[in-house]
């Protein structure tokens, strides 16, 4: 790679770890290309870009960017992993991924500009997903007005059972 790509790769990493919500980096360090793999396309379906990085290049990407506070861990093999919008979903998956294969390590990580450590990224990563939440927070809100409702049709529905108590004892 010459200075030009370098330079290239500088910069478009830069304007990345400007626009994502959170990074992540991890030490990938004994896994096999299987799981390397299986890896990527998880986190690919779940919105977020996962690479190898050369530690240099991406210590002078991440200055002046939010992602600064990350220079100190970039030691060893390092892959990235950048999420635009929903955080929950890549940390799910690294923590889930570092649990189940030991050979890989997630280092540390920001969210909106916060340094995140790896037992905050096992904290995030028990939060539920962004869905999720929308669909707690509508469920909460739907709430009220189907009480409402069920209250509204169980004045006629009481009134048709009289109706009809007095009809059957008329009957008889």
């Amino acid at each position: 790679m010459n200075r030009t790509e370098k330079e290239q790769v500088v910069q478009e990493l830069a304007q990345r770890l400007t626009d994502t919500q959170a990074t992540f980096l991890a030490d990938y360090r004994g896994i096999n290309v299987e799981q390397a793999t299986q890896l990527r396309r998880e986190l690919t379906q779940a919105g977020t870009e996962y690479r190898v990085v050369k530690n240099n290049l991406l210590k002078l990407a991440a200055q002046g960017t939010p992602s600064e506070a990350l220079q100190p861990y970039c030691a060893g093999p390092t892959a990235i992993a950048l999420s635009g919008d929903d955080p929950v979903a890549p940390a799910k998956i690294l923590s889930k991924f570092a649990k189940d294969i030991d050979a890989f390590e997630l280092k540390a990580g920001i969210l909106s500009g916060k340094l995140l450590s790896v037992a905050d990224i096992s904290a995030l990563a028990d939060l539920p997903s962004r869905d999720e939440l929308l669909a707690k927070a509508l469920s909460s809100m739907n709430a009220p007005i189907t009480n409402f409702v069920g209250t509204m049709a169980a004045i006629p529905r009481s009134l048709v059972q009289v109706l009809n108590a007095i009809s059957q004892d008329k009957a008889a």
